[in-house]
């Protein structure tokens, strides 16, 4: 599966690989399926790069970028 980046911009990746991370292991531990907690983990880490300095994830912020990355992907068949 190749998931392509969400970042628009990237100012500064510290604490970008962390954010993944812990989104990722937080959907999983929530029962989200693979694909949709990697999806979501990418979101979060776009949000992180494109801001300076090690920074949170806002939910509203995550929301956001999820749902640019669904309205742009292609449909799956």
């Amino acid at each position: 599966m190749h998931i392509p980046t969400v970042a628009d911009h990237v100012l500064d990746v510290s604490g970008a690989g962390d954010t993944v991370i812990s989104t990722l292991t937080v959907a999983l531990a929530a029962g989200v399926p693979i694909r949709e907690a990697c999806v979501l983990a990418n979101c979060a880490g776009g949000v992180v790069v494109g801001s300076v300095g090690i920074v949170p994830v806002s939910p509203g912020d995550l929301i956001k970028t999820a749902l640019q990355y669904s309205n742009n992907s292609p449909a799956e068949g």
